[in-house]
């Protein structure tokens, strides 16, 4: 089912996960310990996000320096596939635009099709150390908006070749929206216009970076209706469990903490996860009470907080 078909059905609030393929070298099992642990509570879609291969280099006791090239966290297909298929839960594919080609993305549409997958987010990716170069006959999606122009074009019968009789993927096409702005644009009103772009292009819904002010998502939905975006925007929520997260996310997710959540944590260290907990609690009630149908939580492949939030709800 599509995610947003999970959005118009709903009788109830619905909570998603999202959760990242193990690091390279690592088993699957600790990744499927938290898809049966969110189980209980019927998601009804999880993600898995995708990454582009980086550069490494290593240096031999001789002083010769290799390059190698790889991803970090391989194997975003097969676990949808496994979660789809083993465990009958809707799966959420990140397909991103930096290190793969056109062709590629196809590619990997048509087994995400093959296996019964027909959700994807689209994103750009992050920045990387590595550039692919792209060969004669080869193109890249530069930015998110050209993914979606991509995935709607497939999901008409459209291929990137001469294709006969070609038949059109069924795809629903989710979409990141940052209720506190991108961190590369000058304003939140140019960031809801590229977010309408991509809408324009053919995404069926948004879902958020992680924010720990409902203020600022409920003034980025507002922004986006403003302009006309009528499709489904989710909120995306992570629980806060460590004090050392009060430097590690702003740092790696370009977000900003309230105050008083900073304070209180400082304050008292070793309850980070529960003042984490009570926080998101909070959170997820003026959310779910201002209309939302769907909170979207960024497990980090850690479920024991989320959990804990979800449970008291």
């Amino acid at each position: 089912m599509f995610v947003t078909e999970h959005l118009e059905r709903a009788t109830r609030p619905l909570f998603s996960y999202e959760i990242i393929p193990p690091a390279r070298g690592k088993g699957v099992r600790d990744i499927l310990d938290v898809v049966e642990q969110v189980m209980r509570f019927s998601p009804p879609f999880i993600d898995v996000t995708a990454h582009a291969s980086e550069a490494y280099y290593d240096e031999s006791p001789d002083g010769t320096i290799r390059r190698r090239l790889q991803k970090k966290r391989p194997g975003t297909i097969s676990i949808c596939g496994i979660i789809q298929n083993r465990y009958n839960i809707d799966t959420v594919a990140h397909l991103l635009c930096r290190g793969f080609t056109r062709e590629e993305t196809e590619d990997a549409v048509i087994e995400l099709n093959y296996l019964g997958i027909h959700n994807v987010l689209a994103i750009r990716g992050d920045e990387t150390n590595y550039h692919k170069p792209v060969g004669e006959g080869h193109t890249v999606n530069v930015y998110a908006a050209e993914l979606v122009e991509q995935l709607q074009q497939l999901r008409t019968g459209r291929y990137l070749g001469e294709v006969v009789n070609s038949e059109p993927v069924p795809l629903c096409i989710g979409v990141a929206g940052y209720a506190e702005k991108h961190l590369e644009s000058p304003s939140l009103k140019a960031d809801v216009k590229r977010l309408q772009q991509k809408v324009e292009m053919g995404a069926d819904y948004v879902v958020t970076q992680m924010f720990f002010r409902n203020r600022d998502y409920f003034t980025f939905v507002e922004a986006c209706r403003e302009v006309g975006i009528t499709v489904p925007i989710i909120p995306g929520l992570k629980v806060l469990s460590r004090k050392d997260q009060l430097s590690s996310l702003p740092k790696n997710f370009h977000i900003s903490l309230p105050d008083e959540l900073v304070e209180e944590i400082q304050a008292s260290p070793p309850h980070a996860g529960e003042i984490g907990v009570r926080w998101s609690q909070r959170q997820c009630e003026e959310l779910l009470n201002g209309g939302a149908k769907c909170i979207h939580f960024y497990v980090m492949n850690d479920a024991g907080s989320v959990l804990r939030v979800v449970e008291k709800l």
